[in-house]
């Protein structure tokens, strides 16, 4: 059974793509919704919810932010392919202690952690991967690395007074992506965007308003009800971590092209292989490291990786503990993003 979630709630990275859509289910839904970022949304703050400027360096900020929440849903982070390891680990990992602190200061009983599937990275192909995979500790990007230690501790922080979940949304896209899919459209209207591998790897994608309603699953599979109070009753969610998928893995380059030539621009058939891709992304490392060069690498070996192994994961355990169902197919999405970027192109989506 279901039961209604009230209560009031922080949002981090609030206005991030994630964060900013939850914001706005949870305002849907009635919510006292606080969210916390360096920058404000007016059109947020204009449907009612309270905007905290705070860094996620700024533990005071971040502990006072934290102060009478029900919920708290830590979605931001540093997000990259490449960096100083340094800047993710006080974003990512510092960052996400600081929330863990301010909830355990202010009672804040229960946590929903935005994780990622790369905390499992280990340079192979995952298919149809569940949670038993270990954490990674040995990755080309700084980014998985720190994600999985922040992940560690907040599962390992879960206790009867403070219930912690990690979700890990694959590759989220949809209408307002400002990552994903403007950066592959780009790369392909500049002619450097090759398929990487043999063009046949799988992966999973995560429509954003799926995402969003693994979160809200999340918050309400952490709840205890009052009926069940004092019971000794477990929370099975409690200390766990999710793959959250569409649960419709796709051939990633023929997603791709699918998209371009929806769009009116020509599909990608220019080919590298994944070992040219590694040396490629290796060379490119090693000279934005040496020159100290702004940006990303235009490829680097986590990169490869993603773009030519299989990336699919086995969803059933947030099925059974959460009741999470994506609502938005593959198709449905892709008609709709195509609407919005090219109104023409939908009836083109089959």
């Amino acid at each position: 059974m279901s039961y209604p979630i009230d209560g009031p709630v922080l949002v981090t990275g609030g206005t991030g793509f994630l964060g900013r859509r939850l914001v706005l289910r949870l305002l849907d839904q009635r919510r006292t919704v606080s969210f916390m970022g360096r920058k404000p949304a007016p059109e947020l703050e204009a449907r009612g919810a309270r905007f905290i400027r705070a860094d996620l360096e700024d533990t005071e900020a971040v502990a006072a932010a934290c102060a009478g929440m029900q919920t708290v849903f830590h979605v931001a982070a540093k997000v990259g392919l490449w960096g100083r390891y340094d800047d993710f680990f006080r974003i990512n990992v510092l960052g996400t202690r600081a929330v863990l602190a301010g909830c355990r200061a202010h009672g804040v009983p229960q946590l929903v952690h935005t994780s990622t599937p790369s905390v499992v990275y280990n340079g192979w192909h995952l298919r149809g991967a569940n949670e038993s995979l270990p954490l990674t500790t040995d990755c080309p990007s700084p980014y998985p690395l720190t994600k999985a230690i922040a992940e560690r501790e907040v599962l390992a922080a879960s206790c009867a007074a403070l219930r912690t979940v990690a979700l890990r949304p694959h590759l989220i896209w949809g209408v307002g992506d400002p990552h994903l899919v403007p950066r592959m459209l780009a790369r392909a209207r500049a002619g450097r965007l090759r398929i990487v591998g043999t063009g046949r790897n799988r992966v999973d994608l995560l429509h954003v308003e799926n995402a969003v309603d693994a979160h809200l699953l999340a918050e309400e599979a952490l709840r205890v009800h009052p009926a069940s109070a004092g019971s000794g009753a477990q929370i099975v969610a409690a200390g766990r971590a999710y793959f959250i998928t569409n649960q419709e893995p796709v051939v990633l380059w023929d997603w791709i092209n699918s998209l371009l030539t929806a769009l009116g621009e020509p599909p990608v058939t220019k080919q590298i292989s994944l070992r040219a891709a590694e040396v490629l992304g290796t060379g490119s490392e090693w000279v934005w490291r040496v020159l100290r060069l702004g940006g990303e690498p235009p490829m680097t070996r986590f990169l490869a990786h993603e773009l030519a192994q299989d990336h699919w994961f086995d969803s059933r355990a947030a099925t059974r503990d959460l009741g999470y169902q994506p609502r938005v197919t593959m198709q449905a999405g892709m008609a709709e993003l195509v609407a919005a970027l090219r109104p023409e192109g939908a009836a083109q989506i089959r």
